[in-house]
């Protein structure tokens, strides 16, 4: 897997539609959706999809929604489809949330619906890897030092895919973004909406790129938050966040040995050099928790990659190093555990581990295997700020390299004949969705106005800034777009 916990990075299908995506789904288009309450002031539906676009008329799965009023399919007032990230982040938890993260004028405004993508969560969720196997994996040395460690990653890597077609043989093939991106149309048509009202974080950018592109004469009001470059390969995709993610440890060092009492150190090198001595001493040998459990390296990066998606984290893992210098890794454990949604020693609260990699892996082309990726690895590390960060980026497509199938077409820009404004949100330090992605997505759609928010952290929208929140406010409410160039 790529080394992003919640919001990740995928490549789409940027194909023109397919001939067949539009016929034969008449049925699907107008079927009714059946609302229910379903507590804390939601309601919920499923709604039936083609599993295989090319056959409408074959199997169905079903797709589950939820929203903060049951939508009504007459038109009569406008939904608002968000979608927080992934691949395999489930999108049905967090209606609420946004609910409430919204200004008052834009939830009256809208019917706030969200729906978990094929594959993920309550929407038939594709199973790749066991509770014992998913542990296994997450516990894998990805910054590998001796031919034993490649060859175990490598050998746990490759298992992955087969498990994906052993598990759920028949979505294995069939979850890819460019159906995803169809099952939106269906969903909209569902809920009588003659556009589609669109607000992605990080991959769900991708998705209603993708979907400007395909659906041009249907894109109501779109933002963007946390832009995707669908330009990128996987491994040029994987390039940019580690340096995104160096930059952002730098400057969570930096940050640290300002405060008065940095744990860590008095200066920007000492806190650096102590996150690479534990790092050193993690490749050596585990350290102990209270659960009675061990913390290895694997755990230590991703609760370091967590991090750095929000500078709230960042006392967190301050306290967390600091004891994982004194020999206790229990704060560093419980941060890689909240990132992998671990609930117990061999237990997660969704599907992720296993949906990021089958809906990332199909979409992408393969990335190179062990030489390609033991050379990326030498050359983003070189330099690197941590250099093991840097080659578990590189190490963490090994899943990918050996998967079953494909997108057939290369990556290119993404393009589209809409005339609707979109907006797209670029946070100047992101470390998981670089804002030169956004400032590329920017340039690639014609209609797109680019915002910038001068901060840390990944995504802008929610992050504290009234100014973001005020202009996307704006923008949703009258569809008008910022002045060229603005910042907050």
């Amino acid at each position: 897997m790529r080394w992003l916990i919640a919001l990740s990075l995928v490549l789409p299908l940027l194909t023109a539609t397919p001939a067949h995506a539009e016929e034969g789904l008449e049925a699907y288009r107008t079927q009714e959706v059946p609302w229910r309450a379903c507590g804390q002031g939601s309601w919920c539906a499923t709604v039936e999809v083609p599993l295989d676009y090319g056959d409408p008329g074959g199997a169905r799965i079903s797709l589950s929604l939820r929203a903060t009023a049951p939508a009504v399919p007459d038109g009569s007032r406008p939904a608002l489809l968000v979608n927080p990230g992934g691949p395999g982040a489930t999108a049905t938890d967090y209606v609420s949330y946004f609910a409430d993260l919204v200004g008052a004028s834009v939830s009256e405004t809208y019917d706030i619906v969200a729906f978990d993508p094929r594959g993920v969560g309550e929407s038939s969720p594709i199973e790749c890897l066991t509770g014992p196997e998913t542990t296994r994996w997450l516990r894998t040395d990805t910054s590998p030092t001796s031919p034993g460690d490649v060859r175990t990653l490598l050998r746990r890597a490759a298992a992955i895919g087969p498990g994906c077609l052993r598990m759920s043989p028949e979505l294995a093939r069939h979850v890819g973004s460019d159906n995803t991106v169809s099952d939106m149309d269906v969903i909209r048509s569902a809920l009588g909406q003659e556009t589609l009202n669109w607000f992605g974080f990080s991959y769900g950018t991708l998705l209603g790129a993708t979907y400007a592109q395909r659906f041009p004469e249907r894109v109501g009001r779109m933002v963007l938050d946390g832009a995707v470059d669908p330009s990128l390969d996987a491994m040029e995709l994987s390039r940019d966040q580690s340096r995104g993610f160096q930059t952002a440890i730098r400057r969570f060092a930096e940050e640290c040995a300002r405060a008065a009492r940095c744990p860590l150190g008095s200066s920007t090198s000492a806190v650096i050099g102590g996150i690479n001595r534990l790092l050193a001493r993690l490749e050596r040998s585990p350290l102990p928790t209270d659960s009675g459990a061990t913390l290895v390296q694997a755990e230590a990066t991703t609760a370091l990659f967590f991090s750095m998606y929000s500078t709230d984290l960042w006392p967190l893992l301050e306290d967390a190093l600091a004891s994982a210098q004194r020999g206790d890794g229990t704060d560093l454990a419980g941060l890689a555990a909240i990132a992998n949604q671990r609930t117990g020693p061999t237990s997660y609260s969704s599907n992720i581990n296993s949906a990021f990699l089958a809906i990332g892996c199909w979409d992408s082309p393969a990335p190179p295997g062990r030489d390609g990726l033991a050379s990326a690895a030498r050359r983003w590390s070189k330099g690197a700020v941590v250099p093991d960060l840097a080659t578990a980026m590189a190490w963490g497509n090994a899943p990918c390299s050996t998967w079953f199938g494909h997108a057939s077409q290369p990556p290119s820009p993404v393009s589209s004949t809409t005339d609707a404004g979109i907006l797209i949100i670029g946070t100047r330090f992101d470390p998981a969705t670089p804002y030169t992605w956004a400032r590329s997505l920017a340039r690639q759609l014609p209609t797109s106005r680019l915002l910038t928010f001068e901060s840390d952290g990944h995504t802008a929208y929610g992050a504290g800034s009234a100014c973001v929140q005020r202009l996307a406010d704006a923008y949703l409410l009258t569809a008008s777009l910022p002045a060229p160039g603005t910042r907050c």
